[in-house]
């Protein structure tokens, strides 16, 4: 795995099985993941600085040169809300683009993000956020984190605008995606905001609330599954391989990934391999829309009744950051997964 920076590195997460978990425990790792912030408050973060920039950060093999601690964010996905949520930092995110669904986020967090002005949520077919470098740059950003459809990290760069992308998200992601690699993210927003032992505190809490529900799942045959990414409307259908933490996932909740033997994080399968494969599971991620549609955009297929999963209604449609990129909302996923299938 790509470190994004130097690190004092945690014991790599062991958890490879999880059973079904009581309501009771998962409204606690629910409600840990929401409050853990309010362990430090704003004195503490500041005594918390370290003060050693100009910081320089690798990310997706890039050098990422940050003059001072970051104060005019602009986020172009909602994958790093829980992060900045949990360093008590989102009040330097001046600006959003993309869909930020209420369904990942806790009120206090959900508040937030109501007060970050919107600058566009359109996407398109495959999920791609569509806003032009000139209207992110209008913000007058110190860090913009994310991408989008012909966002150029070099043409930011050359205007003093550093840009983070999650590592999942990089041309050349890491191929062994495992729950670690969530401590590891938040040690490197952490830093970004001169934070690092803060960082290094969370990232340990997050790997402790990951062992604190593991359970062992009942043994005995595994079932398979698959993790897609459908097109509504017809088009391309996408599945995710072990670089992706759709794998880990799938793992840690008892099933057998099917597509175990692609280390790509994700790639287009066809029609005819998505039947030849039969998984007994499929669980659908999307950005926006009715599950319904999302649904239907896989069940509706030629064919589609002879897959196992489909034949049984073991479909399940998830918001798409409860899989990908590691993140704290990977965790809550992973309880989806598990209540969902009892395993």
């Amino acid at each position: 795995m790509n470190h994004e920076h130097d690190q004092i590195h945690r014991p790599r997460s062991t958890v490879k099985k999880f059973s079904v978990l009581s309501l009771a425990l998962a409204s606690t790792l629910s409600l840990a993941l929401a409050g853990c912030s309010s362990a430090a408050g704003p004195d503490e973060a500041a005594t918390d600085e370290s003060g050693e920039y100009p910081l320089t950060i690798m990310n997706c093999g890039k050098e990422v040169i940050l003059a001072a601690p970051p104060e005019r964010v602009v986020l172009l996905d909602s994958s790093p809300v829980t992060f900045l949520h949990l360093l008590d930092v989102m009040d330097r995110v001046v600006a959003r683009a993309g869909t930020y669904p209420s369904e990942y986020y806790d009120a206090d967090t959900q508040a937030e993000i109501d007060r970050i002005p919107l600058l566009t949520d359109k996407l398109d077919t495959s999920g791609h956020l569509q806003i032009s470098q000139e209207v992110v740059m209008a913000q007058e950003p110190d860090l913009v984190l994310g991408t989008a459809e012909g966002m150029n990290r070099e043409t930011l760069a050359a205007s003093g605008i550093p840009l983070l992308e999650e590592p999942s998200f990089c041309p050349d992601p890491p191929s062994d995606a495992d729950f670690a690699d969530i401590g590891d993210q938040m040690e490197t927003y952490a830093r970004a905001f001169g934070m690092e032992e803060r960082g290094i505190e969370l990232a340990q809490e997050l790997d402790d609330r990951v062992q604190e529900i593991s359970l062992s799942v009942p043994e005995g045959e595994k079932r398979t599954a698959a993790v897609l990414y459908p097109t509504v409307g017809g088009g391309v259908t996408y599945a995710y391989g072990t670089g992706s933490m759709a794998h880990p996932q799938l793992e840690a909740a008892g099933f057998t990934n099917v597509f175990a033997d692609e280390d790509q994080r994700v790639f287009e399968v066809s029609r005819e391999e998505l039947i030849g494969r039969d998984p007994d599971v499929l669980i659908l991620l999307h950005s926006a829309g009715d599950p319904t549609e999302i649904s239907s955009a896989i069940t509706s297929l030629r064919g589609a009744q002879s897959i196992t999963a489909v034949a049984n209604d073991d479909v399940m449609v998830q918001l798409f950051n409860f899989t990908e990129p590691a993140s704290p909302l990977s965790i809550l996923g992973l309880e989806h997964i598990i209540e969902r299938f009892e395993q």
